[in-house]
């Protein structure tokens, strides 16, 4: 039987519709266990969108840690090959701190990853998954994409150590024109290179416009490849008539430990932070001795609940009022009349003001009689 539309949460529905998408191209549901010993994401902190994790002792005395990561345990376990890649998707409950937060929140995710040789093709697929995955969401969405071999590029051409690269990141990732200028300072950064900087993190808007400024600020061949990368994912994107809502913007960056190419996050109209976020982590694959490459990506489910408190406009579409003495038994037969036609229904003796309805129904003796309308 297939149920009604209205009976499901926007992120069960989500869930749903992304798994079908998923599993059309091959992925396979992957299921983890709620914790893991603590000292493997210690190790991987830096992979982590917090340095908090949630930890407790195991029977054993053992150190554990609730999963704060479900790409780490993905990693850790994969077969997944140059010689045969390994599709997986995942939705499990995470828990970190999230920004903004002062505590540990419990956050819904659906995700998956492409472990394997990550060629053009494989890149594309799950860019293309990514979009189609924040318009499930809705068709009020951005994407922004990246690329760290491009940033990366330009950093390493002023020669300086992790920790001064990191800061700089840092400026860059806040689209921060004054940090940047004052840490260029501070490190004898020379002029020429700060301005660039600069002109690079400014870059926001549509791949036509903005593809022509990041090609005049290339420095070396691996801006050139990166910058390649790029314009041939969009090219193909276009063709494809799925570029639209696509944005250039190097001020999205991640961990130059683990990120080295394309990376994105997906934004849809009524949520102020991300709502997707994913890149190419090889990195990752190589410091846990694996032989492979790896895309992929998150959708962060527990802010719909909040897109869906703004878009909803009404808690039922019917609210049903009854009489002490109305007939239980016609008050049941009205209700599935009404919600068998697709309405939802909400029954109670009387309107306490408390719920936002579409229409105001009363059950009386002669039968349903509608009270008022707020369409």
């Amino acid at each position: 039987m297939t149920l009604p539309k209205m009976l499901l949460k926007k992120e069960e529905e989500v869930i749903f519709r992304l798994r079908a998408l998923f599993e059309q191209l091959g992925y396979k549901k992957y299921k983890m266990s709620k914790f893991e010993e603590y000292d493997f994401y210690a190790e991987n902190r830096n992979f982590l969108s917090s340095e908090n994790i949630l930890t407790f002792s195991g029977l054993d005395g053992k150190l554990l840690a609730l999963k704060p990561d479900v790409t780490l345990s993905i990693v850790k376990n994969t077969k997944g090959s140059y010689e045969m890649p390994e599709r997986v998707y995942y939705n499990e409950n995470v828990y970190r701190v999230r920004k903004g937060a002062g505590e540990f929140k419990e956050i819904m995710q659906v995700g998956l990853e492409y472990i394997g040789e990550v060629d053009r093709y494989a890149t594309l697929e799950v860019i293309r998954l990514a979009q189609k995955s924040l318009e499930i969401i809705s068709d009020d969405y951005i994407m922004d994409i990246s690329h760290m071999g491009f940033v990366m590029g330009m950093i390493e051409e002023l020669g300086l150590s992790n920790s001064q690269n990191e800061a700089l990141l840092k400026g860059i990732s806040e689209k921060n024109a004054h940090s940047i200028q004052m840490l260029c300072k501070q490190f004898s950064v020379k002029e020429e290179l700060e301005k660039a900087l600069i002109e690079m993190a400014s870059i926001y808007g549509t791949m036509e416009e903005s593809l022509p400024k990041a090609k005049a600020l290339c420095m070396n061949k691996k801006m050139e490849q990166a910058l390649a990368e790029l314009v041939a994912v969009f090219s193909a994107l276009r063709v494809n008539g799925s570029s639209e809502n696509l944005k250039l913007d190097f001020s999205v960056v991640n961990g130059m430990d683990y990120y080295n190419g394309i990376i994105f996050q997906g934004f849809i109209n009524g949520v102020p932070s991300s709502i997707l976020s994913g890149g190419r982590y090889d990195n990752l694959l190589h410091k846990l001795g694996k032989n492979s490459d790896a895309i992929g990506f998150a959708v962060y489910l527990d802010l719909l609940e909040r897109y869906e408190s703004q878009q909803k406009e009404y808690d039922t579409d019917i609210l049903l009022l009854y009489e002490e003495n109305t007939d239980t038994a016609a008050l049941m037969k009205a209700v599935e009349m009404l919600t068998d036609n697709g309405q939802s229904v909400m029954v109670q003796k009387q309107n306490n003001q408390t719920v936002k309805y579409r229409q105001l129904w009363c059950m009386r003796e002669r039968g349903l009689e509608i009270i008022a309308e707020n369409d």
